[in-house]
């Protein structure tokens, strides 16, 4: 595997980081904070992204993109982490899109993905319910009624489901059986609840009560979505070590700066061997984290298996993340509480995504049972 970006990658991260940057000013970020009445996204960036073709960079070219693979969305979406921008990439465009794009139909993907990649459609995707990560064993049911499937249950923190045409989510069929659907937000028997997460990010508890959902919106083959959702969520996790990567890069180097400008005792103290330490360590933090993450795209796009290498790469931006972002905040001292100064996002960023999809013992745990699976043959239980 090779490390170094393609040449459209490196045009991607370029192109991306001028629109993001010019974008994301801390005045912005403010002021769509401040907004309780919006959704926190920042609507004219999307658009400006669609503009920019960026958000179809994993969609085929059929079907309205550029078809520049998962590794070149991913760039895209550490770049986003850099400046803390208030986008669903990874529930529209992961969840949503590239999971059309892989399992849908030919209408599925001309319904969906050209207004994706034009900025003009958000999904997102309900995988996460009460208690343990798991999304290929949902507690959500569905039952077959004719040609259409009716669901009840659950989910938690839902990103965006307001604003989302479709809600992506598995419910479970019976006898061990998984299917994914595409739910509509304001079908009837929907009740939407909102919180807003540590991040300020706006979601949503999604209750199903008696939803009727047809087939045009079931995603692949009802018996076999188990393999569909975890396709989904490795490539979520990857992608929210992508952000995550993004987030903690850019923390280090406002800490960078903000320690070589700072003076105490007639010098900078960033020249303090105690604070060369703390960067030291988050700096390696930062390499570990990158090399798990590429490790983990490469598998996804050479078609490897890569559950084991999706787990480790979401541990690192949980716990990894978690020492750099708290560095950040430790060196920048008194000033680093002030919510007037940025370096706060990025600390609460850090704690909103490694919490997200699966906490760091439950990625410990993933990897555990895939390990006695290889050994064995046999699926192994990771129930608590």
């Amino acid at each position: 595997m090779n490390f170094s970006l393609t040449e459209e990658q490196a045009a991607i991260r370029e192109l991306a980081r001028q629109i993001l940057t010019d974008a994301c000013t801390p005045e912005r970020l403010t002021e769509l904070e401040a907004n309780a009445s919006g959704d926190g996204i920042d609507r004219s960036l999307w658009a400006a992204l669609g503009e920019a073709h960026l958000l179809g960079i994993d969609i085929d070219e059929s079907d309205g993109g550029s078809g520049l693979g998962f590794g070149a969305l991913c760039v895209l979406v550490e770049e986003a982490g850099r400046v803390i921008a208030p986008i669903p990439l990874v529930p529209t465009l992961i969840c949503g899109a590239a999971a059309i794009g892989q399992f849908g139909t030919d209408a599925q993907k001309k319904k969906w993905l050209p207004g994706i990649a034009a900025g003009e459609t958000l999904l997102s995707a309900g995988l996460q319910e009460v208690g343990r990560f798991d999304p290929t064993c949902p507690q959500t049911r569905a039952r077959s009624d004719g040609d259409r499937w009716i669901l009840d249950g659950e989910k938690v923190c839902v990103p965006c489901a307001k604003s989302a045409a479709r809600i992506l989510l598995p419910a479970s069929l019976g006898e061990g059986r998984v299917g994914v659907f595409l739910v509509d937000p304001e079908a009837e028997g929907v009740r939407l609840e909102e919180a807003v997460a540590n991040n300020h990010e706006r979601q949503f508890q999604l209750s199903l009560s008696g939803v009727e959902v047809s087939a045009d919106d079931v995603l692949g083959d009802p018996q076999t979505g188990a393999g569909i959702i975890q396709w989904v969520a490795d490539r979520a996790q990857v992608a929210l070590a992508a952000l995550q990567l993004g987030v903690c890069q850019a923390a280090v180097e406002k800490t960078a700066e903000y320690t070589s400008d700072r003076k105490q005792f007639g010098r900078p103290i960033g020249t303090f061997q105690a604070v060369t330490m703390r960067i030291a360590d988050a700096y390696v933090d930062l390499e570990c984290m990158k090399s798990t993450l590429w490790q983990a795209i490469w598998r996804l796009e050479e078609g490897l298996p890569a559950g084991a290498e999706s787990a480790a790469t979401k541990w690192w931006a949980c716990r990894g993340g978690s020492r750099v972002a708290h560095t950040a905040m430790h060196l920048h001292g008194g000033i680093g509480a002030d919510i007037d100064y940025p370096i706060h996002r990025h600390l609460l960023w850090a704690q909103q995504i490694g919490l997200t999809l699966g906490g760091a013992g439950e990625q410990l745990a993933r990897i555990g049972a895939l390990h006695a699976e290889s050994d064995t043959g046999a699926p192994a239980d990771v129930s608590p």
